[in-house]
């Protein structure tokens, strides 16, 4: 599987999508002087724009390589040659998952660093009431790299059982909305507000809520931008979340893709 790992590792390079990253990438230079513009809150608004803007590029990467990474070899009929190896389906899509996973890895790495030099410039124009607590503002940029795998599982998911581009795209972007969503709807279904909803009406709500990915449990951005303390629980929650969330998600895309006609 490593060799899947690696072989799909390089396709993604090749098809040039790190140095998109990089043009991309050039848009942090602008974050000191955009910042400076807040006067008073100036590390501040550069954390937040930096988060953003981070948040934004993953977004975009999970989307685009996750929904289109396994259609594409399936459209291109190269799965036909690929699985006429010695290779089983479940060790070529976790290979797949697992070389997207990587390059989402390396992407946060280089756009996070990037990141807290502009932060850190920033920070100098007019220094901060409150010091930058920089682990909060790398545990928050690891807990969105676990929220964007977690939506490339989903991708692959959505592509073990579609014909076309439409369903994993369309679908990833969805589960993204509703994952954001579903602690406020969860909170305002059972709040006082809500008393009128019929009692099914509630129930639906709440099965979704367990359905579906609650996104919020990653957002870690006030801990970041305000240097709140972060308890070992807000960290370890998120990340035992995602790793048995996850993990169903491509047994599920594995067991799919396994029992799926090959046209």
């Amino acid at each position: 599987m490593l060799n899947t790992v690696a072989v799909n590792l390089r396709a993604i390079f090749r098809d040039r999508v790190f140095h998109g990253i990089v043009v991309v990438a050039l848009l942090f230079v602008l974050i000191p002087s955009v910042s400076s513009l807040s006067m008073r809150q100036v590390t501040e608004l550069s954390i937040t724009l930096s988060l953003s803007l981070l948040s934004v590029i993953l977004l975009l990467l999970s989307v685009s390589l996750g929904a289109t990474s396994l259609w594409k070899d399936i459209e291109r009929r190269y799965t036909y040659s690929v699985l006429s190896l010695p290779l089983s389906r479940s060790a070529y899509l976790v290979g797949k998952f697992v070389a997207v996973a990587l390059f989402l890895l390396l992407a946060t790495l280089v756009l996070g660093t990037v990141a807290c030099c502009m932060i850190w410039l920033a920070s100098g124009i007019y220094p901060a009431d409150r010091p930058i607590v920089w682990i909060n503002l790398v545990l928050c940029i690891g807990a969105d790299l676990l929220k964007y795998v977690m939506l490339v599982a989903y991708a692959f998911l959505f592509s073990t059982v579609s014909t076309s581009f439409f369903l994993p795209i369309f679908g990833t972007i969805s589960v993204f909305l509703a994952g954001n969503a579903s602690q406020q709807a969860y909170d305002y279904v059972h709040s006082p507000l809500a008393k009128t909803l019929s009692p099914v009406v509630k129930q639906a709500a709440s099965f979704l809520y367990y359905l579906l990915p609650n996104f919020s449990a990653f957002n870690l951005r006030i801990n970041a931008i305000y240097g709140i303390p972060l308890s070992m629980k807000a960290v370890a929650l998120p990340v035992m979340y995602f790793c048995i969330y996850t993990t169903l998600l491509v047994i599920l895309a594995t067991v799919i893709f396994t029992r799926r006609e090959m046209k």
